[in-house]
């Protein structure tokens, strides 16, 4: 691997053709958020019917699905900038990785949130230790050491190569929290959505609306963070210039 590509610096920042085509994506992703987010709301409790045997409290699941589904997709992002730092040495892919874990821990902190808040009039109790809560719980525990780690290792290429090590088996968790409602005996629905397809067309819209809100969220806040990145480096560089 060359490692040498972590020291390298980044270049200023200026208003280059890249840097106003991010900052254009990050206004386009930021807008989208903002147009999409009241729609997903009105949809969530005016719109789509309330369930006959949950009653209202099934209405959290347009927010703690999306939620989840960004999780996912936010260690996905992680799982493959890893791989690439690892086989290029590339500043850039390790600083994708950092960003996407922080996202993806803030996602699935609100899974841990809204979860319970679903559970308790439907299970009668905030927390059990079902097969999918408890991998789940695993998994944010393994990404919230991904982000401790990198706080504790203070030479930058350790740091990306631990990280990069922990990102990757740290993924494999999620097959196992994806997959755990049908392996294992559960409380937790299984992927009625995809398997079942009973799903009422009105609350399968309103997922679908809620899942590309929360995904225009995601890569608004990864643009941000990125950015917000690039500028910590800039100010690195120019402290040890002096």
């Amino acid at each position: 691997m060359k490692t040498d590509a972590l020291q390298q610096p980044v270049g200023e920042l200026r208003p280059d053709a890249a840097g106003m085509k991010r900052d254009s994506r990050r206004r386009l992703w930021g807008i989208a958020t903002l147009v999409m987010f009241p729609i997903l709301l009105a949809m969530a409790f005016l719109w789509a019917p309330e369930d006959a045997n949950q009653g209202a409290a099934q209405r959290i699941f347009y927010i703690h699905v999306p939620s989840a589904w960004i999780g996912f997709l936010a260690f996905f992002v992680v799982f493959v900038a890893s791989i690439a730092f690892l086989k290029t040495g590339r500043r850039k892919y390790d600083d994708i990785a950092s960003s996407s874990a922080e996202i993806g821990v803030i996602f699935t902190t609100g899974v841990l949130v809204t979860g319970p808040l679903w559970g308790r009039p439907v299970w009668g109790v905030y927390w059990t230790w079902d097969p999918r809560l408890t991998s789940f719980l695993m998994l944010w525990l393994i990404y919230l050491s991904y982000i401790v780690l990198r706080g504790y290792v203070p030479e930058p290429i350790r740091r990306a190569k631990f990280s990069a090590v922990l990102g990757i088996v740290g993924f494999l968790d999620v097959p196992i929290v994806y997959l755990s409602a049908r392996w294992w005996r559960s409380e937790h629905p299984t992927q009625f959505v995809v398997e079942s397809g009973d799903l009422p067309v009105q609350m399968l819209i309103t997922l679908i609306v809620g899942v590309v809100t929360f995904t225009f969220l995601f890569l608004y806040l990864l643009a941000v963070r990125r950015s917000v990145g690039r500028l910590r480096v800039q100010a690195e560089l120019r402290e040890v210039a002096r």
